[in-house]
C-alpha cells in the first residue's frame, strides 16, 4: 500500500466512534517505535512532520524512512501529514514533496485572513489530491515554532461554534482543529484540567459528519514524568490531558488526536534511565533501542485509549 490521505480514516472514525492517533516524528527510532505499535495493534496511523522536524532531519531522510515503513507494512494505512504549516509556501512545498495531508495554521490571524490563507492552501492541495486541515480558535502553550496564547487565557480563546460553518464553507478545508481548552507542550494546566466539551459538542452539531481535530492532547503520562524526575530531570509541574477525556472526545466528532509530548517523554525517560543505571554506556544502540521500545509501548496504549486499535482494515 502507498501512503494514503486521512479522508477514509476520518470517515470510518466518525462513523464508528473512535479517533486516529497523529504522532509527531523526528527520527528513525520514533518512526520505528510507532510503526511497531500500529502493526501489532492493526491500527491506522498519521505520521506528522512539523516544520522543526523538517529542519532537524531533512524531509528526504524522514520520507525515506516512512516509505520503508509503508512498504514493509502493506496492511497498515499510513498518512504523512504536515503539522502546523505556517505559510502557503511551506504547505505548497510539502504538497510537492509528497505529503498526503497538510495543515495550514492561520489561527493567529483575524478571521478573514485565516479564511483567505486557508482557502489558498486548499485550492493548491486539492488540485493535487492532498487534504487540508485548518485551525479556528487559539491554543495555548509552546511547542517548537508554535507559540500559543498564555495558559491563563486558553479558555478565553476557544473556537466560536457560530463561526465554523462559514469558515468551512468559505475555505473548503477537510478537517478542523478547534480550540477546546488544551495547550501545546508538557505544561498544559496549572490546576485540574478542564476541557470545553460543550464547545466540541456544539461544533459537532453545527458540522454534522465533519471531522474535528484535537491538538495539544498528550497526557504527560505519570510513569514517564516520574522516571524523568527520578533520573535527574526537572518536570515537577508537568500536567496533560486526562486519557478519560481523550476517550470521550474520540466518541464525539473528534477524529484526529495529536500526540507529541508523550513521545518525547517516553524517549527521554528511557534514555535518562540507561544513562543513570549504566553511566559507562556510550553505544547509541544501547539507549536508543530501549527508547524505541518505550515509544512502541506508549503508542500501543494510546491506540486503545483512542479506540482505533484493530481498525486498520476498515480504513484502507
Amino acid at each position: 500500500m502507498a501512503l494514503v490521505s486521512s479522508k477514509k480514516m476520518f470517515q470510518m472514525a466518525y462513523k464508528n466512534g473512535y479517533a486516529i492517533g497523529a504522532f509527531n516524528v523526528n527520527n528513525m527510532e520514533i518512526i520505528q517505535g510507532i510503526i511497531a505499535a500500529v502493526r501489532e495493534e492493526k491500527a491506522p496511523v498519521i505520521l506528522q512532520i512539523s516544520k522543526g522536524a523538517r529542519e532537524y532531519a531533512s524531509i528526504s531522510y524522514l520520507r525515506a524512512i516512512i516509505d520503508i515503513a509503508v512498504k514493509e507494512n502493506p496492511d497498515i494505512p499510513v498518512c504523512m501529514h504536515l503539522d502546523h504549516g505556517d505559510t502557503f509556501e511551506l504547505c505548497k512545498q510539502c504538497v510537492d514533496d509528497g505529503y498526503t495531508s497538510v495543515m495550514i495554521d492561520a489561527s493567529h490571524f483575524p478571521f478573514a485572513e485565516n479564511v483567505r490563507l486557508t482557502k489558498k492552501v486548499v485550492e493548491y492541495a486539492h488540485a493535487r489530491g492532498v487534504v487540508v486541515e485548518a485551525e479556528l480558535g487559539q491554543l495555548g502553550g509552546i511547542e517548537e515554532h508554535v507559540v500559543g496564547i498564555s495558559a491563563d487565557d486558553v479558555l478565553k480563546h476557544l473556537t466560536d461554534p457560530n463561526q465554523v460553518v462559514e469558515f468551512v464553507e468559505k475555505t473548503g478545508c477537510d478537517s478542523l482543529a478547534i480550540a477546546c481548552g488544551t495547550s501545546h507542550g508538557a505544561y498544559k494546566f496549572k490546576t485540574e484540567p478542564k476541557l470545553a466539551f460543550d464547545v466540541i459538542e456544539a461544533v459537532g452539531k453545527k458540522l454534522p459528519g465533519f471531522p474535528l481535530v484535537m491538538h495539544g492532547a498528550s497526557s504527560v503520562l505519570p510513569e514517564f514524568k516520574e522516571l524523568i524526575n527520578k533520573y535527574g530531570g526537572k518536570m515537577p509541574d508537568a500536567m496533560g490531558v486526562p486519557e478519560s477525556a481523550i476517550s470521550r472526545v474520540a466518541k464525539m466528532a473528534v477524529c484526529k488526536v495529536n500526540i507529541d509530548t508523550d513521545l518525547r517523554m517516553a524517549m527521554t525517560a528511557s534514555i535518562r534511565k540507561v544513562f543513570a543505571e549504566k553511566p559507562g554506556e556510550f553505544d547509541p544502540r544501547k539507549y536508543l533501542g530501549p527508547a524505541r521500545e518505550a515509544i512502541a509501548g506508549m503508542v500501543k496504549h494510546k491506540l486503545t485509549v483512542l479506540g482505533c486499535a484493530g481498525k486498520a482494515a476498515e480504513c484502507c
